[in-house]
């Protein structure tokens, strides 16, 4: 009987020692995950007192100057982009009338009076600025001083919309959206 209570402890001394084992390899895994989160945690807090430095002190002159060279020369570079754009439609999109004068009276039949046609350079200029003064309403009225075949290349090739409803109404495309 002894030799069987003998047995009987030897197994639960095994079965403790086996249990004791998985508990070390648990204890070691949750403190490996201890040290990760708490170098996660210092790399956080690190990365917060940076931003938090970075936010509190303001530019220096050397940075301030290069802001405005970099604005001066996005504005120069704007510039540049419209007045080629202007030289650009002057060229392939003449006024529509004799002679490519600025303005010119063409008379559509003899009861009706003069009406001055405007480039298609003007109808772009009045579009962009209707779209960025009033973009909750963008649209413009089409009267007779727009050249029907402009107002058309405008719209075939999506650089303006009609209105839903008024087929004189017409608007930019908004490609900035």
């Amino acid at each position: 009987q002894l030799q069987k209570v003998k047995n009987g402890l030897e197994m639960v001394l095994s079965t403790v020692r086996s249990k004791n084992k998985q508990l070390d390899e648990d204890l070691k895994r949750e403190q490996q995950w201890y040290e990760e989160q708490k170098q996660m945690l210092d790399t956080l807090n690190k990365m917060e007192e940076e931003t938090n430095t970075q936010v509190e002190q303001p530019l220096t002159k050397r940075e301030l100057d290069e802001l405005e060279s970099k604005i001066l020369k996005l504005k120069t570079y704007k510039k540049e982009l419209l007045s080629a754009f202007g030289d650009f439609l002057d060229e392939h999109f003449p006024h529509p009338g004799n002679g490519g004068n600025t303005k010119t009276k063409v008379r559509k039949s003899s009861a009706k009076p003069a009406v001055e046609l405007i480039t298609l350079k003007e109808i772009l200029e009045i579009l962009i600025n209707k779209c960025m003064s009033t973009p909750h309403k963008p649209y413009i009225t089409i009267n007779d001083s727009f050249w029907p075949p402009y107002i058309e290349l405008l719209l075939r090739h999506g650089i303006a919309l009609r209105h839903p409803e008024d087929p004189n109404r017409m608007r930019l495309q908004a490609f900035h959206e």
